[in-house]
């Protein structure tokens, strides 16, 4: 099962999400995939997505059976989840310090893929403090993908946060992962297991 969590201000319909959805699909896992929309507010945007977490767990013989990907904000939400739940994560060149880097961000944006308004508040920053995690546990649960070109966030950073934790460091590329059906199929084998992986 893989829950997708997609960055700030972007949506279900990002390339990344569409073509993990596509390959859920093309598996007869459709049922076992969800992608949110995520709301503005952190705290919104968590409780969401923990909701969506525990009905795909019921039932589950593991924590681990569920995989959270998460790219850029996204992955930020999905290490918080993955050490709420004991899931596994994958994160995509995944905000580290998101109180501090979207502090910045404070005020009246676009969203990337309908140009609708997006507010981003200053008490967002303040739920984005309350959800850090200070330390990841069980580092065998985390696949970081993270691309030495991001121009948005620090790759570096990166790394460093999920030491110990598996790690494909992608050199070049940017932010948005535009290689990422290169990098797809072992973000598949980590969240389902090589079983599931190709196609039938």
């Amino acid at each position: 099962m893989i829950l997708y969590l997609h960055g700030f201000r972007s949506s279900p319909t990002s390339l990344k999400a569409r073509m993990m959805a596509d390959a859920m699909a093309s598996r007869g896992l459709s049922a076992a995939w969800a992608c949110p929309q995520l709301p503005a507010s952190p705290r919104e945007a968590v409780d969401l997505a923990m909701g969506i977490a525990r009905r795909q767990l019921d039932g589950a013989d593991s924590p681990r059976a569920l995989t959270v990907i998460g790219s850029s904000l996204g992955g930020f939400y999905a290490t918080w989840l993955a050490e709420q739940l004991g899931c596994k994560a994958v994160l995509l060149n995944p905000a580290v310090e998101a109180a501090r880097d979207l502090a910045t961000q404070v005020g009246e944006h676009r969203m990337y893929h309908s140009d609708a308004p997006f507010a981003f508040l200053p008490g967002y920053v303040d739920e984005l403090a309350a959800i850090h995690v200070p330390r990841i546990t069980q580092p065998d649960r985390y696949f970081l993908v993270a691309a030495t070109g991001d121009e948005v966030l620090d790759w570096r950073e990166m790394r460093d946060r999920y030491a110990g934790c598996r790690q494909r460091i992608v050199q070049g590329s940017d932010h948005g992962l535009s290689d990422f059906a290169r990098w797809m199929p072992e973000v598949l084998e980590f969240a389902l297991g090589d079983g599931q992986v190709r196609p039938q």
